[in-house]
């Protein structure tokens, strides 16, 4: 077990499997020294937990629950092209994407939920740069999204 791993597990967590592709990409590619991930849904054991709005149907606090779910998400993504979780030097970028209604404007509130993950189990190497950005729907009526972009240790 990685020691990013061994964190996860200290919180209750366990590395899911990677969300299988919804369309014509890949979950996760290498280019050089960094991953860059696909947006990856909240899904757990293949399904979305929760549908709707942001704002409406949602209510920030479970979307920002469903945004760490994403984080997981993408660290599997990344492990399932780097083997290792240790390799990651630095978390880049992360950006999310939260499906609002019309009216909300608590995005970053919401994204917090994967910086947050992000920061609990890869320390400074979890500071990255960010957008959090409010849209009008996701894949499969989903109400977040996260990619990641993280440097690999040589």
């Amino acid at each position: 077990m990685s020691a990013v791993e061994a964190k996860l597990a200290e919180r209750g967590l366990t590395l899911p499997e990677v969300v299988p592709p919804l369309a014509a990409y890949q979950p996760a590619v290498q280019s050089g020294v960094y991953v860059f991930t696909a947006g990856q849904l909240p899904m757990v054991e293949g399904k979305l937990p929760v549908t709707g709005k942001v704002g409406a149907e949602v209510t920030p606090e479970e979307a920002k629950e469903l945004a760490r779910i994403c984080a997981l998400n993408a660290l599997a993504a990344v492990k399932s092209v780097t083997g290792d979780l240790d390799r990651i030097a630095r978390v880049v970028k992360v950006v999310g994407f939260v499906a609002s209604a019309s009216d909300f404007t608590g995005q970053p509130g919401v994204v917090n939920g994967a910086s947050e993950l992000l920061g609990e189990v890869l320390g400074e190497k979890g500071v990255h740069a960010r957008s959090a950005v409010g849209v009008a729907v996701l894949p499969l009526d989903a109400p977040v999204e996260v990619e990641i972009q993280v440097e690999l240790a040589p």
